[in-house]
Order: structure tokens, then C-alpha cells, then sequence
């Protein structure tokens, strides 16, 4: 009996939003469930996906006449761009598929919508062999009490997608897009409108970074910090060799080590 794993066994409910919805209920869907992105609707077709950084990007923006958060609608905000899968093929199809994508749709042969696979559910049935080393990215920092806006910036202009934060010499947090979309929103709902550009200028890490922060030694086993980051659900960890920080195991530089 042949012990080969099929897109159909490890794919998931799909979880979407219809275009028409706000972002804030796109953005509560994604932290309730852990899950970036999801999958955008128009009727029952599948019209792209929405991230956190794509919300992220769109709240932080500065904004001539500020809209309520309630008002900004999916729509404005799909990527269109999304691959799909048969539930037939074999799991190491999806290999290629996520080193490029965070999310592959699963359709029928008539294109009706299926499931998912992410980065969790691939990795629960396939892990990279070797140490901690192979699996590592560079790790990225900024300080705790650097402004968001300047953080903001990084992400865009450095194309990194969360910073270790430091106070010191001391590894305080971490601060990723989910970090920086929740934070938005919470910001622009609290405050008001024409007082935004002012209060934002002036936000700090500090404000809207996640800690205590999560680490591991570069001696863990690769299996033992994906069954962390599953049990956890986060989506990357700092990796500590006597006690100096020398990269970071995301999901994603997991998928890349396949």
C-alpha cells in the first residue's frame, strides 16, 4: 500500500470573504483563525486572496479625508494573482507552488472551490531534514521605541515582513505585519479623524509589537521548532546562539528548505 500523500489529505476548509465585505471583518477572520490570507469571493467564484500586509498597508497609509475602517471594503484590496490545484495531485506538487505563494486553492475538475493548503498544513506532512542552519533567514531589528511609520517604511522598502525588537542590547518582541494591521485598525477607530496624521506620526513599536518574544537555540531540532510554531501558531521564531541573535525559522524559509 503506498504511502504517498495527495493535496486532498492535507487540504483544508477554505476560508473566505466575500469581496463586498469590510476589511475589519477580513482582518478578524485572519487573527481568529490564525490564517493569512484568505481566500476574496465574488458570488462563488474566486476572485484572489487578501493579506494582512495588504491591510496593513492600506490603514497605515496617510489619508486626505480619513475613512472609517468599516467603509474600506475588500475590494479594493484582492490580489488577483492565486494558483490552483487538483485534490489529485501529490503534496509535493505544492512545494514549488508555496515557495512562491502562501496559500494554494484547491478546485474540482469544474472549478468549483474545495479547500486550501498553507504553509501549516504542507508542513505538518512534510518537513526539511537537516539543521537549524539550513532552515534560518536573516533576521531583521528595529528598536522598541522606533516610530511605526518608520517601521512601516522598512517593510515596504526592505521587503521584510516582521523585526525583532530590541531595547539595548535586549530582545524585547517581535512586530509583524499582523501586528501593524490590528494595531491600524485599532488606532484609526480610536481616534479621530482629523487628529490621525498627528498621533500616528508619534506611535511607537513599543505600542504595537507582540511579547514576551519566543526564541530557540541553534542546537533545536528542526522538527522540534515547526511542532513549537504549529503548537503556537506563529509564524516565525528567532533562533539564539549563545544568547546573540543569528537568524530567524519562519514558515515560510521551512517551505523553501523542502
Amino acid at each position: 500500500m503506498s504511502n504517498q500523500l495527495f493535496v486532498r489529505d492535507i487540504m483544508v476548509k477554505p476560508v473566505t470573504i466575500a469581496k463586498s465585505q469590510a476589511i475589519t471583518e477580513a482582518l478578524d477572520k485572519m487573527v481568529a483563525g490564525g490564517i493569512d490570507p484568505l481566500i476574496a469571493l465574488s458570488g462563488h467564484e474566486v476572485v484572489g486572496t487578501v493579506s494582512r500586509k495588504s491591510i496593513a498597508d492600506k490603514l497605515g497609509t496617510r489619508q486626505k479625508a480619513p475613512i472609517a475602517t468599516a467603509k474600506i471594503h475588500v475590494a479594493g484590496l484582492v490580489e488577483a494573482d492565486f494558483t490552483p490545484v487538483s485534490p489529485d495531485q501529490e503534496i509535493t506538487t505544492l512545494v514549488p507552488l508555496l515557495r512562491k505563494s502562501k496559500l494554494v486553492v484547491v478546485y474540482d475538475q469544474n472549478r468549483r472551490l474545495l479547500g486550501q493548503v498553507g504553509y501549516g498544513e504542507l508542513l505538518r506532512a512534510l518537513q526539511p531534514k537537516g539543521s537549524v542552519d539550513k532552515v534560518m533567514e536573516p533576521a531583521h531589528t528595529i528598536g522598541v521605541n522606533a516610530r511605526v511609520q518608520h517601521l512601516q517604511h522598512r517593510m515596504v522598502e526592505d521587503g521584510v515582513s516582521r523585526f525583532v525588537v530590541t531595547d539595548g542590547n535586549k530582545l524585547v518582541g517581535i512586530v509583524t505585519e499582523t501586528d501593524v494591521a490590528v494595531s491600524m485598525r485599532r488606532f484609526r477607530e480610536k481616534v479621530e479623524g482629523r487628529h490621525q496624521d498627528f498621533h500616528l506620526h508619534n506611535l511607537l513599536v513599543r505600542a504595537v509589537m507582540t511579547a514576551p518574544l519566543h526564541t530557540v537555540d541553534r542546537s533545536a531540532k528542526v522538527s522540534e521548532i515547526v511542532d513549537l510554531m504549529l503548537k503556537k501558531n506563529i509564524s516565525s521564531i528567532p533562533v539564539i546562539d549563545k544568547g546573540r541573535l543569528i537568524g530567524m525559522v519562519t514558515r515560510q524559509s521551512l517551505v523553501n528548505a523542502l
